[in-house]
């Protein structure tokens, strides 16, 4: 079975180390914040100006001043700083933040990235993505495999306009786990009952598989 939202960001917390900054973006990354390992400490980062983002409030902790780029309310960890978003994106750009994790519509066999824009489709603009995949030293990608039409988001080259060229290392998707080098999509690990060759099936771009690709583990 395809991974839910919920199991795609448990996955993407266990790639967090202890002492990293990391930015979450809007959609499945956000939801990574409620599955940080109780053995780390991360800072988590939101571009509109918090860092040490905590996990989703409780209806008693819900305070409506206090939010994330996307607009959702948020709590803040012990030790969070509060700032405007110029020095957030001048953490971003300086290469200060470890980790980047954001949702893309395609992402290539060369590690390009389109997330920000559909044609024909009513926009807002790219936002802070141009800057996150330019700066952060690595960078992971969250989506479901196939768009609704059933149509492949791992390509062999991006047909939307591109947010970023040559940028990403992995990709999360709700089949499987892949990293991104030598112009393939190598694959690492499955979701738990979903087999090779059905990965294989659902993936357009050039597909290195090894003898033994292990099943998620939570």
């Amino acid at each position: 079975m395809s991974l839910s939202r919920e199991q795609i960001a448990m996955r993407v917390a266990q790639e967090f180390c202890d002492g990293h900054y990391i930015n979450l973006g809007i959609g499945i990354p956000t939801l990574a914040a409620n599955y940080v390992a109780d053995d780390i400490e991360v800072m988590l980062q939101s571009e509109n100006g918090l860092l040490g983002m905590g996990p989703y409030p409780t209806e008693e902790r819900v305070d409506a001043d206090m939010i994330n780029a996307g607009k959702e309310t948020v709590t803040a960890a012990t030790g969070a700083s509060i700032f405007n978003s110029a020095e957030s994106f001048a953490m971003i750009r300086g290469g200060h933040v470890d980790l980047t994790v954001l949702g893309a519509f395609e992402v290539d066999s060369n590690g390009s990235i389109a997330s920000w824009m559909i044609p024909g489709k009513l926009i807002k603009g790219m936002g802070g993505a141009m800057d996150l995949v330019a700066g952060a030293q690595n960078i992971i990608v969250t989506m479901t495999h196939a768009d609704k039409h059933g149509n492949s988001k791992l390509l062999e080259q991006c047909t939307l306009p591109l947010t970023g060229v040559n940028c990403i290392n992995k990709i999360i998707t709700d089949l499987a786990v892949f990293e991104v080098k030598e112009g393939a999509f190598h694959l690492v690990e499955r979701a738990p009952g979903v087999s090779v060759a059905e990965i294989q099936s659902k993936t357009a771009g050039k597909l290195v598989v090894s003898n033994d690709v292990p099943e998620m583990m939570f």
